[in-house]
C-alpha cells in the first residue's frame, strides 16, 4: 500500500511572479502536473498534494488532478507540511515524498525507489552534482553510511565541499515517519522544520538508508527562476524530439522544435524549424510540415504538406492535402482528401469536401463544402449579421469567382457559377450563373438584427 505526498506549498521568490512556482508551464504543463503524472503511475492508493502560496489559486487550477488537496496556510518547512496531510494517511505502508518544483522526475526512478524501501523501511534519493549549491549535502561515515543531511545554510566549509546532494525525495514507512516527525525542532538558521532530520533520526535507531540515484542528473534538478526553468525546458524538449527521430521522424533541427503535448507520428514524417504542437496531435506517414508552424489537438492524415507559417486548431486534415503557406484552420473545421487551402486563407467551423481548392485570401466560415469546389481570391462567407452566426452551403462543382461575397444564410446549389465580383444574397439553382449586376440602394429607418 503506498501512499504519495506532493509538496506544493511555495512560492518561489525567484520566480519574480504571483503565480505560485508549481503553477509555472514547462513543454505546455504545470511543474505541477509533470510530477503528478509520474507519480500516477504508480501502484497506490491516494495522491495528496500540499499547497500553500496563492491560496486556492493551485487546486482551482488543477482541479482536474484526482488528488486530496491539503492547505499549509503558515510556511513552516517540508516537516511541518508532511504532518498537515499525515492524519489523511494510513498507518501502514510506504509514503512516497515528491516536490512540485521537481518536474522531470521519472516513473522508473521512483518505482526503483519504492521498491529499494522495502528492506530498511526507509529509501532516500541523491545525485551528485559539480557545483552543488542550493543543495543539502549527504554526509555518511568512514565506510560510506548515511548518516545524515546538512542544509547548505548550516554546512561548515567541509561540508560544503561535498558533491552529493539531497534531492528530498524519499520513500519511508509510515508508521516510522509518523514518529520521527512528532519529534522534528526548528532549532536552525531558517527556523523551520526540515524534513531532512528525520535522517539522523533513523540512523540513531539503528536504520540503514537505502540510497539509489536517477538515470540522469536532470530528474532531479529543481526549478527556483525562470533561468533553471528554460534549462529543463530545453533539455526536455531533446529527449523528445531524439523519441521522434527514433521513431522514424526527420527533424531538421532538433533544437528548434518544441512538443508541448502528446504526438502520435507515421514513418516518414519531416518537420521543419520552430515547428510547435502542442496538445493531443496526430500526424499519419509521409507529412511534410514547414518552418514556423503551430498545430494543436489536430489530425493531419497521410501525405499531406503543411506550408512554412501555417496555424491548424482543434480540426481535421485529410489526405494528400496542401495547406498554406500562411493558412489558417480553426477550430471545429474537417478536410477531405485532396483539399488545396492557400496563402492568408482562413477557415472556420467549415467541412470542405475532397479535392476543393480555397487558394488565395478569402475567409471560409460557418460552411459547408462539397467536392471539387473551386473558390477565387479574396472570397468571404459573410456568416455574421452583427448579432447571429449563419451558415452558407456550397454544394459539388460550384465556380466561383474572385472577390466575391457570399452573404448567409445562403445554398449555391451543384454546378452553379458565380462571377467575380458578385455579392450573392438569395440561395442559387444547379447550373445557374450568377454575376456583378446588383442594383445599389439606400434603405432608411433599416433596423440592425438583434440576437436571437
Amino acid at each position: 500500500m503506498l501512499s504519495i505526498i506532493i509538496l506544493a506549498a511555495g512560492q518561489g521568490t525567484r520566480m519574480k511572479s504571483d503565480l505560485p512556482k508549481v503553477l509555472h508551464k514547462l513543454a505546455g504543463k504545470t511543474l505541477l502536473e509533470h510530477v503528478y503524472i509520474s507519480a500516477s503511475r504508480l501502484e497506490h492508493t491516494k495522491i495528496n498534494i500540499i499547497y500553500g502560496y496563492g491560496g486556492q489559486k493551485v487546486p482551482d487550477t488543477l482541479s482536474h488532478l484526482q488528488a486530496n488537496w491539503v492547505e499549509q496556510t503558515e510556511q513552516l518547512g517540508t516537516g511541518h507540511a508532511v504532518n498537515q496531510v499525515l492524519g489523511d494517511i494510513p498507518k501502514t505502508g510506504k509514503i512516497l515524498i515528491l516536490y512540485g518544483d521537481i518536474p522531470l522526475i521519472t516513473y522508473e526512478t521512483l518505482s526503483e525507489l519504492v521498491e529499494s524501501s522495502s528492506d530498511s523501511g526507509f529509501s532516500l534519493l541523491t545525485t551528485y552534482i559539480d557545483v552543488p549549491s542550493g543543495y543539502g549535502r549527504i554526509v555518511r561515515d568512514e565506510v560510506g553510511n548515511l548518516i545524515k543531511i546538512v542544509e547548505e545554510k548550516d554546512a561548515d566549509d567541509e561540508q560544503r565541499k561535498i558533491c552529493e546532494v539531497n534531492t528530498g525525495i524519499m520513500a519511508v514507512e509510515a508508521s516510522l515517519l509518523e514518529g520521527w516527525l512528532r519529534n522534528l525542532d526548528n532549532n536552525n538558521i531558517q527556523g523551520e522544520y526540515y524534513l531532512t532530520d528525520i535522517v539522523e533520526m533513523a540512523v540513531q535507531q539503528g536504520i540503514q538508508i537505502k540510497t539509489i540515484s536517477p538515470g540522469s542528473v536532470m530528474e532531479v534538478k529543481g526549478i527556483n527562476d525562470r533561468a533553471q526553468l528554460s534549462e529543463l525546458e530545453r533539455y526536455y524538449q531533446l529527449i523528445q524530439a531524439h523519441h521522434l527521430m527514433k521513431n522514424g521522424v526527420t527533424l531538421i533541427d532538433p533544437a528548434r522544435f518544441d512538443l508541448r503535448g502528446d504526438l502520435m507520428t507515421g514513418e516518414d514524417v519531416e518537420i521543419d524549424v520552430n515547428v510547435i504542437i502542442d496538445g493531443s496531435v496526430s500526424i499519419g506517414k509521409n507529412v511534410i510540415i514547414g518552418s514556423n508552424c503551430y498545430i494543436n489537438n489536430a489530425d493531419i492524415n497521410d501525405g499531406t504538406v503543411i506550408l512554412p507559417n501555417s496555424y491548424i486548431e482543434n480540426a481535421v486534415i485529410g489526405r494528400d492535402c496542401k495547406i498554406g503557406p500562411f493558412a489558417r484552420i480553426r477550430p471545429e473545421s474537417r478536410l477531405d482528401d485532396n483539399v488545396h487551402i492557400g496563402n492568408f486563407v482562413e477557415i472556420k467551423k467549415t467541412e470542405v469536401g475532397k479535392g476543393t481548392k480555397i487558394n488565395h485570401l478569402s475567409y471560409i466560415g460557418d460552411s459547408s463544402l462539397g467536392k471539387n469546389i473551386n473558390i477565387g481570391a479574396g472570397t468571404i462567407t459573410c456568416n455574421y449579421d452583427g448579432a447571429n452566426k449563419h451558415k452558407t452551403v456550397i454544394e459539388d462543382d460550384v465556380f466561383i469567382g474572385s472577390d466575391t461575397q457570399l452573404v448567409a444564410p445562403v445554398t449555391i446549389k451543384k454546378g452553379a457559377t458565380v462571377g467575380a465580383g458578385t455579392t450573392v444574397t438569395r440561395d442559387m439553382e444547379s447550373g445557374e450563373l450568377m454575376h456583378n449586376k446588383i442594383e445599389h440602394r439606400s434603405v432608411s429607418n433599416w433596423k440592425r438584427p438583434v440576437k436571437k
